[in-house]
């Protein structure tokens, strides 16, 4: 390893479900997770804010270990 690079943990978020009836926060943090298509996956590292990302919007994501 070089430079600034760690051993962080990594996720690895899917979108499970439609954003459509969900509420405006919910819809926005989903957005902010990268995520746009049902299907879609976007890698995270493992730190407090994506947690707290991922704990709002749980019934609408897959989450994995990268």
């Amino acid at each position: 390893m070089t430079g600034g690079e760690s051993l962080l943990e990594k996720f690895k978020i899917t979108l499970i479900r439609g954003i459509n009836k969900s509420k405006f926060k919910q819809v926005a943090t989903v957005k902010a997770l990268g995520l746009r298509k049902i299907g879609g996956s976007v890698v995270h590292n493992d730190n407090p804010q994506t947690r707290g990302m991922i704990r709002r919007v749980s019934h609408l994501v897959k989450v994995e270990n990268a």
